[in-house]
């Protein structure tokens, strides 16, 4: 999450893109699409609410033995050949892995979509160590060339639309391999195209590949990745070295358990029955070597919260970014990480604490409308560790909530100035300002400032 190091507060930082109306138009016609296609699938499955009950189950299971867990899939990795590697925070997984590409004399490497690597910031570890690193994902590949940074978890370039994809592949393409063709156009067919060319260079004369993945089994150490594009099969495959960082929650216990996530994942991800391309692989294959690095980099400490620990439930399928009313405004890069939206709200807080502007602001970048639980295939519930975080906040010292969340229980606590105050309000309710002063203008600087009824319910009432 280096790459958004000194990020500013969710409101300072989402209140370019909601008035960016181009942002949002690309925002809600692609989450509104894949939100469909996800309820048609959703709605043929006649047992989904008894596999969203497993997937949480196990899920659940698996955390409170993850040491056992751990230890086992070690065993059966090494067993079929390939070498574990423990890595406690970012930095150490980065020295790892910079430290194993630089053992192959290698200096350029491919990668397919992983989202622990974009939490640790390896590609800049890399490159501080010489080694340039080629997103293969086509989203990821959009996102790299426009120097930019992803904004959604299944699709990084959903704020960018065909046209200034095209410009981005005109411009930036040739500095980094095969060039675009000068007469490309901003069809999908065409962009797809160039973007299958440019890569089919990378993945034949790459020796090296990282990969993240979407689980690992323990019984056996298999790894599996799910994809679309076929890219991630050729990364995983082709490089004579693999190396592999997954974050320690990943893991499942054994193939029935996986055979649930497998109906899971596809429908809340894409709106697909099962993904195009689905990679597993056990140990070192001939002619490979493998490295597994376990990460960790705040995930015990997530473990430990006995509220907020569901939130290493999620399986990336971002289903609730797709239903949020806040992402679909504010977009993937106001929540300053590469977990958008409400599961980054409440992960990234948990996985960085909530010492700085941003982490703090999170737990607030949400209506609790309680739609992404509803859609949450592993039954996180949100909105209550959302909820859970508010008041970690406050207890910390958010001095202002502080007070006013004591002035108003007073208030409310005594009927006599509850009369008061709802009087006053309704005498000087013509001069309501547009904005409230001082540290309440951070309220009324993103939402319209209510004005109080002439009379209250108590008040009409008696007139009954």
């Amino acid at each position: 999450m280096n790459a958004f190091v000194g990020m500013p507060s969710f409101p300072k930082a989402s209140s370019k893109s909601v008035s960016d109306a181009q942002l949002r138009h690309n925002l809600r016609k692609a989450t509104h699409t894949i939100r469909a296609k996800r309820a048609l699938v959703v709605d043929e499955q006649p047992d989904w609410a008894a596999l969203r009950s497993a997937g949480a189950a196990i899920k659940d299971r698996t955390l409170r033995h993850l040491d056992v867990y751990l230890e086992r899939l070690e065993e059966a990795v090494t067993a079929a050949g390939g070498t574990v590697h423990w890595a406690a925070d970012a930095a150490e997984a980065n020295r790892i892995v910079t430290g194993l590409v630089k053992a192959t004399g290698e200096t350029e490497v491919v990668k397919v979509k992983s989202m622990a690597t974009q939490e640790i910031d390896l590609n800049s570890a890399l490159e501080a160590e010489g080694i340039t690193a080629y997103e293969t994902d086509l989203a990821e590949l959009i996102v790299q060339l426009g120097d930019d940074w992803p904004s959604h978890i299944l699709v990084p370039a959903i704020h960018r639309n065909r046209a200034e994809i095209r410009e981005i592949f005109l411009s930036k393409m040739a500095a980094w391999g095969r060039p675009a063709p000068a007469d490309l156009k901003d069809d999908p067919r065409a962009l797809a195209d160039a973007a299958r060319l440019h890569l089919r260079e990378r993945f034949l004369s790459a020796r090296v590949g990282i990969s993240g993945a979407n689980f690992a089994v323990a019984e056996t150490g298999t790894l599996v990745v799910l994809e679309s594009e076929g890219n991630g099969r050729m990364c995983l495959t082709l490089p004579e070295t693999l190396i592999s960082v997954v974050g320690i929650e990943k893991i499942v216990p054994t193939w029935q358990d996986l055979e649930v996530f497998m109906q899971l994942l596809p429908r809340s991800s894409t709106g697909e029955r099962m993904n195009p391309y689905t990679s597993m692989w056990t140990g070192a294959t001939e002619g490979q070597t493998f490295h597994l690095v376990l990460l960790d980099n705040g995930r015990t400490s997530v473990l430990a919260d006995e509220v907020g620990r569901q939130a290493l439930r999620c399986i990336r399928c971002s289903a609730c970014l797709n239903v949020c009313p806040v992402y679909e405004r504010a977009g993937g890069h106001a929540y300053g990480s590469v977990y958008p939206g409400p599961i980054g709200a409440i992960l990234t807080p948990q996985l960085k604490g909530m010492a700085g502007p941003l982490e703090e602001s999170l737990p607030y970048a949400s209506t609790l409308c309680g739609a992404c639980y509803d859609v949450c295939p592993v039954a996180i519930n949100i909105p209550e560790v959302l909820l859970d975080l508010r008041s970690k906040v406050v207890t910390r010292g958010h001095h202002g909530q502080r007070l006013a969340m004591g002035a108003a229980r007073r208030v409310l606590d005594s009927p006599r100035w509850l009369a008061v105050a709802q009087n006053s309000a309704g005498r000087l309710r013509h001069w309501t300002p547009r904005r409230l002063p001082g540290p309440l203008s951070a309220w009324s600087d993103t939402r319209d400032v209510p004005r109080p009824p002439k009379e209250s319910f108590r008040q009409w009432w008696a007139t009954r």
